[in-house]
């Protein structure tokens, strides 16, 4: 049982989520799910009510997912349908840890989620009175450190080899498709021909990269975790800096892609289609594990809809904010490129040129979300949360999304820039 009333100061602060320590447990910590939201990395700059609600109960389901032996079971029976045709594909994932998780179930941090008014810690099913809260083992978080030499920035990560019950300082993202707003169309578009065909082999794509289109198979590249920006890794960057040799890293390969499999089953149901997400994975002992948050700020799904006799992808995730950001106010979309660009030049946090340069006034200050798209943010929320809890039929919500979708659409119309939008989310 977990007293939140003892709550205080939290020990850490996210852009979307606080953590608390434990003197009396401190192989556990609290993680309390905030309702304000990031993007482009500036920090909170919104928030959505009852978002906070919603991302939780998400992660708790998910989390329940990925440890019942059962729903590794039914992933095992569509992976082999699915990839029938592709026998090497199909042995690399069946080898070795979906084994494990059909008997065992995949390892997580996740322990369960917190009773508001008791306290009580509900491990698979949801308290009665739902909260904000979880209940996690901690693992230990090892930053880099920065080694400067000719203006050039270099990160040690040697203190990761030898370590054990650590964050593995990677972002590890599985792909199944590819949209407009995905980074890795942004890096492809900014590429020669010769580096295109280096970089697709690299992700092991045999096709062009185009927005809106289903690899087939998944795939997954990494980004630094703990460096002030996200940095694009190869795999053998990948390798060095994991703390781990080739055979751990292909595992966590294989672990993200079964995961990602697992989440993309759960939201086919509501009609949603599954673009990509962003796992996190510690190292314990020989044991890899599931760690951090899993929500609606972590994965990109999206739902078909038509509009005019047009159809469009509206995503229920945070991309719907960062388009309103890129279409609405577009000045200051390409202030926070500007600052990007600046950072990656002088090794400062990109924050650091963004707010300096708005305090000069050559850089716009950071708009605020019209309350009127807010509103129908978090519609989305409180529909998907329903459906978690078992308060309505799949029928009703798939119906209920597609209402959403239509509002969102006639929102960037009303205000004159449905063409805007069409460049990013039509088809």
């Amino acid at each position: 049982m977990i007293d939140l009333s003892k709550l205080r100061k939290p020990d850490y602060t996210g852009s979307v989520q606080e953590l608390y320590f434990s003197e009396e447990h401190p192989e556990w910590m609290v993680c309390k799910t905030m309702p304000g939201g990031s993007v482009f990395d500036v920090g909170t700059i919104f928030s959505i009510p009852n978002s906070d609600i919603c991302r939780t109960a998400l992660r708790h389901k998910i989390y329940s997912l990925l440890e019942t032996p059962d729903e590794w079971e039914n992933i095992y029976n569509h992976i082999c349908r699915k990839y029938a045709q592709d026998k090497e594909f199909l042995a690399f994932l069946c080898e070795g840890l979906l084994e494990d998780f059909r008997v065992k179930g995949a390892n997580t941090h996740h322990l369960g989620m917190i009773d508001r008014d008791t306290g009580e810690l509900y491990g698979k099913t949801f308290p009665p009175h739902p909260s904000q809260y979880v209940l996690v083992k901690k693992y230990k978080i090892i930053k880099p450190f920065r080694v400067s030499y000719n203006n050039n920035h270099l990160w040690d990560y040697s203190e990761y080899y030898g370590a054990d019950k650590f964050v593995i300082p990677l972002e590890n993202i599985v792909r199944i498709g590819v949209t407009s707003g995905s980074s890795i169309y942004r890096k492809y578009m900014n590429m020669d021909d010769q580096e295109r065909k280096n970089y697709l082999n690299e992700l092991g794509l045999r096709q062009d990269l185009v927005p809106w289109t289903v690899f087939t198979n998944p795939i997954v590249d990494f980004t630094t975790k703990y460096e002030p920006e996200d940095r694009n890794l190869s795999l053998q960057e990948a390798l060095h800096i994991s703390g781990n040799n080739g055979e751990k890293l292909l595992d966590i390969i294989r672990m993200s892609i079964l995961g990602a499999i697992l989440v993309s089953e759960f939201f086919k149901k509501l009609g949603l289609f599954l673009w990509d997400l962003k796992w996190e994975i510690a190292r314990d002992g020989d044991k890899l594990v599931f760690v951090d948050t899993i929500d609606t700020d972590s994965i990109r799904v999206t739902a078909k809809t038509n509009y005019r006799n047009k159809y469009y992808f509206v995503n229920f995730n945070k991309q719907s904010v960062r388009d309103y950001y890129k279409i609405m106010h577009s000045e200051w979309f390409e202030a926070t490129r500007s600052a990007k660009a600046s950072a990656l030049k002088s090794g400062k946090s990109f924050l650091e040129h963004l707010q300096a340069g708005q305090a000069e006034g050559y850089y716009p200050g950071t708009p605020r979300v019209d309350q009127r798209f807010i509103d129908i943010q978090e519609d989305k929320f409180n529909t998907l949360i329903a459906y978690v809890y078992g308060q309505a039929d799949l029928d009703s919500i798939i119906e209920k999304y597609n209402e959403i979708g239509q509002k969102e659409i006639r929102y960037y119309d009303s205000n004159g820039v449905l063409d805007e939008y069409g460049k990013l989310n039509g088809i």
